[in-house]
């Protein structure tokens, strides 16, 4: 039964591209972008930037039926290898670690700004993803340069970093990002929390907060206290969502119809927000 739709995904051309985003510091940032065959560099194309920097995972390039779906509708995405990341060996990862973290969401303000530069998107068409520790990514990426995108779509992230450790998983996680305890990784702590960082008055982008009531690695509270700060705090009338899940976790034991389900509610809101409804649609 899967064999003819396997076959009719098989047909679509994707071309799968390595490019050098230039960070802040002069180090340049691996950044795989994947987008149909044809596709036009008019700033117009809907795309997703994702990263996760933290305890050394890399991002690599694979077979999803989700994302093909998003290049189908003439989307890109671009999967950063931003520090705190394996992809260039232990130093790349303690390069986005503790108290070098804030490298991890400037690279990928850096790769963002590639894309803008070389067509790809406009800040009309961007957004930014990231997951459970990838939420520092998304999340700080969205609140330090808000002007460069149009959405952010935070999935079960680290959003209040400074007071993880109380949490029953955060203890685990001091090795990765710190302790309040010290005054340095305190200060470190407090520069990676998205939630301490919003500010008032600020144009911040559409975001939609993904959670599972149930999840035991990172708290629920995380999104709900971001949601409720970003609502109180934006000023550009964008949207801010929180999209929670009564019966999921940290994601792993979704089933599939709550995965495509949450797929289905992620795309139609960026398309939304991008201004393509009529690719929402199809």
């Amino acid at each position: 039964m899967l064999r003819p739709r396997i076959a009719a995904l098989s047909q679509v051309e994707v071309v799968v591209l390595d490019l050098l985003a230039p960070s802040h510091d002069g180090a340049l940032v691996p950044m795989t972008v994947l987008h149909r065959k044809g596709l036009v560099l008019d700033g117009k194309n809907p795309t997703l930037l994702n990263g996760y920097g933290a305890y050394g995972f890399s991002q690599t390039a694979r077979f999803s039926s989700a994302e093909l779906a998003w290049i189908e509708q003439g989307g890109v995405i671009a999967l950063a290898n931003v520090r705190g990341s394996g992809v260039y060996g232990r130093d790349w990862y303690q390069g986005g670690f503790k108290s070098t973290k804030r490298n991890t969401w400037l690279d990928g303000i850096a790769c963002a700004r590639l894309l803008i530069e070389r067509g790809f998107a406009s800040p009309q068409t961007l957004a930014v993803s990231g997951g459970s520790a990838g939420g520092i990514f998304a999340g700080r990426a969205m609140s330090a340069a808000p002007e460069l995108f149009a959405a952010a779509i935070l999935y079960v992230g680290v959003l209040d970093a400074v007071r993880a450790e109380e949490s029953a998983n955060g203890i685990t996680n001091i090795s990765e990002f710190g302790t309040v305890k010290d005054s340095l990784e305190f200060k470190a702590l407090l520069e990676m929390s998205t939630f301490h960082q919003i500010r008032d008055g600020v144009a911040y982008p559409a975001v939609m907060l993904v959670h599972g009531l149930n999840d035991p690695r990172v708290d629920v509270w995380n999104s709900a206290k971001t949601a409720a700060r970003l609502q109180a705090a934006s000023n550009s009338q964008r949207p801010i969502l929180l999209r929670l899940d009564e019966q999921a976790g940290h994601g792993m034991g979704s089933t599939a119809t709550q995965r495509r389900g949450e797929q289905a509610d992620v795309y139609a809101f960026l398309l939304w927000q991008m201004g393509k409804t009529s690719l929402a649609r199809n």
